[in-house]
């Protein structure tokens, strides 16, 4: 199969967006849709759906929005699966000037009591069941008037309705009063004409989302994003990758995630592109849908990946159509880069580096490039075309090195902690002024938390990390949320968390338990008590129990988990080791 050449392809690219226009979402769907209004932007095994399929469905949701009462500026909570209802509301709450904060459909109840208090969210959209899940049990007990039939004060913040999606995996509610389809029929035409007037206004600079991540206090944070941020970045992946006209992208990662969110969901639409977006990851699945839909690219993180060569392994792969393999977001084994070439049939492989703050990946590897830079680097600084900041050379964000202890900024080449600034950087976190004030030095600069070197060429090698959080499957993991919990727990008198290398997750948790006591603590019990009220990825793989002695402290008393989690990663080979 022919494929055009990168530099090909970023020519049609140019020549699609000669110029860079700020827009809203909303307003960048329905310009994409007047060049592509027949083509398919969500393809599931059941339906697919056109841009304009998705131009008018937004249209109907935006105008129940309004009558529901939503206004401009009003936060959103949406839990949602990778369903096309989720990019329908996306559009529609951009459409009507709304903000959407997508949450985590993995955390548990008193996780999303948080984030609905701490965004100040007037309407929460959530699925009714998932993933072996039932929210609405989650509904009954953090709003037991979630299901009354007019806005009121419902207890939680300003959270004035409850909106539930009907995915037919839990028995259906015959008291709720208001579901997704009932939100869409309720839209009048004087609601059109409003939400028409939300439409056309200027809003491209204002925040569209709030996206949570975990803080350094334990408590997550909402990175505010912009319109025209999400675009820009957007459009940096499509062209910085290359992507064709009409490009595939099958993926499973979720679009509540940066990851899933700006470089599939809206890169895809500036190249007339469509998302095959699985509510799961099944392998299996996946490997039959690239085929059935011949599908361009696979965008994935490095566990999903194995799996799915491994299934290829089995049973074999005809999916010509296949160019790319987009694989970022954790360790990566050296091997596993010649074997998407082999079994996958992959032309072009892409990694990067990236985090919410910097509203997607920052840098990754080209097309065109040798396959030495997927195993030395974490990419080269994106390059984007008109959407660049022409004074930092065409991209959307610049980096430093500099000590971490002094601040002193080093030379390049050197190791240090990564710092970052430019158009795709965050202003901050929403109502978290003194987080806000400790993420950015003094000039503007943005301290990722990672240790690292940036080469003169401006390739970014990751070393480790300043901060103690550590990355789980994909998902990134604050060991005090843990530690507070357990530190509360009969019998435990210190738990220090630390991160551990793992061959199939990337990172894995490992809760070291002091016992307080005699007494010692039973370690099953903690790791039951972590699975009720943490997110899956959040539990910790491992417990141990040690002594005081056996953790290493600074002068003052704090533990230095560096050395901790070396000693650990080093006895854990060991027990591997001799157990098989």
């Amino acid at each position: 199969m022919a494929v055009n050449s990168p530099d090909a392809r970023r020519r049609w690219i140019e020549a699609l967006h000669p110029t860079w226009v700020p827009r809203t979402l909303s307003q960048h769907l329905d310009h994409m849709a007047s060049h592509f209004g027949d083509s398919p932007l969500v393809i599931t095994d059941t339906c697919s759906y056109s841009y304009s399929d998705i131009v008018q469905w937004s249209i109907e949701l935006a105008a129940g929005l309004v009558n529901a009462g939503i206004r401009v500026g009003d936060h959103i909570a949406l839990i949602m699966g990778n369903y096309p209802e989720f990019v329908a509301l996306k559009f529609a709450i951009a459409r009507m000037g709304a903000v959407a904060v997508p949450i985590n459909y993995l955390l548990r109840a008193r996780e999303i009591e948080y984030i609905v208090l701490q965004s100040d969210a007037v309407m929460l959209i959530t699925m009714d069941g998932f993933l072996d899940r039932d929210y609405l049990a989650d509904l009954d007990e953090l709003v037991p008037g979630w299901a009354q039939p007019t806005p009121a004060d419902l207890g939680l913040g300003k959270l004035q309705r409850v909106v539930v999606f009907e995915t037919a995996e839990v028995a259906p509610r015959y008291g709720t009063k208001y579901t997704l389809r009932t939100l869409q029929q309720a839209g009048t035409a004087h609601d059109y004409r409003r939400m028409q007037d939300y439409a056309s206004q200027d809003l491209a600079s204002s925040t569209a989302d709030i996206i949570y991540t975990s803080g350094t206090t334990g408590s997550p944070k909402g990175v505010m994003l912009e319109h025209d941020m999400l675009l820009r970045a957007a459009y940096a992946s499509a062209y910085t990758i290359a992507r064709g006209k009409g490009t595939r992208m099958l993926f499973s990662l979720p679009m509540y995630h940066v990851f899933g969110y700006v470089e599939c969901l809206i890169a895809a639409t500036f190249v007339g592109g469509a998302i095959v977006p699985h509510l799961r990851f099944d392998p299996e699945a996946m490997v039959e849908a690239a085929e059935k839909y011949q599908v361009t690219e696979i965008v994935s993180v490095p566990l999903m990946t194995q799996k799915l060569i491994d299934v290829v392994k089995e049973r074999g792969f005809d999916c010509p159509s296949l160019l790319t393999a987009f694989n970022s977001g954790g360790i990566t084994p050296e091997a596993m880069w010649g074997e998407i070439r082999q079994y996958l049939g992959a032309r072009e492989i892409i990694t990067g580096y990236g985090m919410s703050e910097t509203t997607a990946s920052t840098s990754c590897t080209f097309p065109e490039g040798d396959d030495s830079y997927l195993l030395t680097t974490n990419g080269k600084l994106k390059f984007a075309g008109v959407a660049g900041d022409e004074k930092l050379g065409g991209v959307l964000a610049v980096y430093q090195v500099v000590n971490s202890e002094t601040g002193d900024v080093l030379p390049w080449g050197e190791r240090g902690e990564l710092l970052v600034r430019g158009p795709a950087v965050t202003r901050g976190y929403y109502r978290k002024p003194e987080e806000t004030a400790r993420a950015f030095t003094d000039d503007g600069w943005l301290r990722t938390g990672d240790i690292g070197t940036v080469t003169e060429d401006g390739y970014i090698i990751l070393k480790g990390r300043v901060k103690e959080a550590y990355r789980c499957g994909g998902e990134m993991v604050m060991p005090k949320e843990i530690e507070d919990l357990l530190n509360l727990q009969p019998g435990v008198a210190q738990c220090v968390v630390v991160g551990l290398e793992d061959q199939k997750m990337g990172e894995v948790g490992c809760a070291c338990i002091v016992a307080e006591s005699q007494q010692d603590p039973d370690l099953d019990q903690l790791r039951i008590y972590c699975c009720e009220n943490l997110a899956k990825f959040k539990v910790p793989k491992y417990f141990r129990l040690m002594s005081e002695q056996d953790i290493p402290m600074t002068a003052t008393g704090r533990p230095q988990k560096f050395k901790l989690a070396e000693a650990l990663n080093l006895l854990t080979q060991q027990e591997s080791a001799s157990h098989g």
